[in-house]
């Protein structure tokens, strides 16, 4: 089975909101380059989605926010995806790019769990692709009413078995 990695908007802008504190953003960071070395090593597909926000937005294409996080430079090969909306399917080319690769499965990771994470997963579900989310490799921020470890909780959970699999930075194997 082909697979590809696909990095959902790991963007500087995403941890610069003042006041917004993206929860163990340094060890997600950490295993989303774990994974993307992992990938480029096994010859991988490696998708960025990319968010552009609106005037105003921290993705505003026209700011600093909008680039992908240095910590994961995409190299001239690598396909991104500009979207602008919370789902990486919705008016893109990456359900084309994927099936004119033939790629089978997708391992997603990136932020916010709760948003384009998650609307990514159930998409490609539906759309019928074997999906593994990387359940330590997937972020947010608190919400007023709920803490963003419970939201990645949440999330890891009720899409685990009904629209992907779950599995830990460690347990992802490319190519296998």
């Amino acid at each position: 089975m082909i697979d590809a990695l696909v990095i959902v908007d790991v963007q500087e802008g995403m941890f610069s909101v003042p006041g917004v504190a993206i929860y163990k953003s340094a060890s997600v960071i950490s295993n989303i380059q774990l994974l993307l070395e992992r990938a480029r090593s096994a010859g991988t597909t490696v998708i960025f989605i990319q968010h552009k926000g609106g005037k105003g937005h921290p993705l505003e294409e026209s700011l600093e926010g909008f680039a992908i996080h240095a910590a994961l430079t995409p190299r001239p090969n690598e396909s991104i995806v500009v979207k602008q909306h919370c789902g990486s399917f919705k008016n893109t080319d990456l359900d084309k790019q994927l099936r004119n690769a033939g790629i089978e499965k997708l391992i997603i990771c990136g932020l916010q769990s709760e948003y384009c994470v998650d609307t990514a997963v159930r998409t490609a579900s539906d759309r019928g692709y074997d999906v593994v989310l990387v359940k330590d490799a997937h972020t947010t921020a608190d919400r007023p009413n709920l803490s963003a470890k419970a939201i990645i909780n949440h999330h890891n959970d009720i899409l685990d078995g009904a629209f992907c699999s779950v599995q830990n930075t460690a347990g992802i194997n490319f190519g296998a």
